[in-house]
């Protein structure tokens, strides 16, 4: 099985020679990349593209390479063989183009901070010496909240980030990650902790920011990865990839490399021989 995974907008029209789109350049490229620590190889070989406006899931087991394939994406770690590209140059010249919402944050429920101040900590940087000191301008809250509002948080721009829900929580570090305007958006495990409710709220906020940007999202939740990509890719150590869809069980197996139990929870069940006190 090729380990080559060109992932390209669907709706232009795909060039077979390049695997991408006519006249549309990669955001991402991993060029037959290798990475381990000390002798342990977890990465092999890994091709992959990310083309504007893509929704990418990434799946995997636990120790598979998901984390490293997202810190090399950030330019947080150098392959050791082959070449990360982003924006067609490196990684780490290219960090402010990427909004990350990494799967732990630590926070001090007793600090007295709100949402909108979470969410303009993703203006550090973008504004000369004053923004780094925490010093905003007017610009940089109005776009912090745009960003709360893309994400259906405006009405919580005030309140103590600490009296959120989990789900709230997650879309205002979602909000953070997109107030630096970024071209791509990574969020590790977003649906961590988060009811149903709550995720499908989600599932539309990231269905809406696809319009404006690339959107790759780690997770384990395979039934919501399944609803929500157009592709999903599977790290365990090489690369994999599946159509966005149902997941059955060999395609399970074939990703994962061993087999799993699947449930379906939406088979239903004969009452007959049932008795109802």
């Amino acid at each position: 099985m090729s380990n080559r995974i060109e992932l390209s907008a669907g709706d232009e029209t795909s060039s077979p020679e390049t695997g991408g789109t006519v006249g549309a350049q990669p955001l991402v490229e991993f060029d037959r990349v290798w990475f381990g620590y000390d002798d342990r190889p977890v990465l092999e070989d890994v091709c992959l593209r990310i083309m504007p406006r893509q929704l990418i899931c990434v799946i995997g087991p636990n120790g598979g390479g998901k984390t490293t394939l997202v810190r090399l994406l950030l330019g947080l770690l150098q392959p050791q063989r082959g070449q990360v590209r982003v924006l067609g140059g490196p990684a780490q010249a290219a960090s402010r183009a990427i909004g990350y919402m990494p799967q732990h944050v630590r926070f001090d429920p007793l600090f007295p901070i709100s949402a909108l101040e979470v969410a303009l900590m993703g203006r550090l940087g973008h504004g000369g010496w004053r923004n780094r000191l925490g010093w905003y301008s007017r610009e940089d809250r109005r776009k912090a909240r745009d960003a709360l509002a893309a994400v259906g948080m405006s009405r919580q721009a005030d309140e103590p980030f600490a009296s959120l829900s989990g789900g709230q929580r997650q879309r205002v570090l979602i909000a953070r990650a997109l107030c630096c305007e970024p071209q791509l958006l990574v969020l590790d495990e977003p649906t961590a902790n988060v009811d149903s409710m709550m995720e499908s709220q989600l599932f539309a906020a990231l269905r809406a920011l696809n319009d404006r940007m690339a959107v790759v999202v780690v997770s384990h939740d395979l039934g919501f990865v399944s609803n929500l990509a157009e592709r999903v890719i599977c790290v365990n150590r090489r690369v994999v990839e599946h159509r966005s869809g149902p997941l059955n069980d060999e395609a399970v197996q074939a990703m994962y490399g061993s087999p799993m139990r699947m449930v379906d929870h939406c088979r239903a069940v004969s009452h007959e021989g049932c008795r109802h006190e």
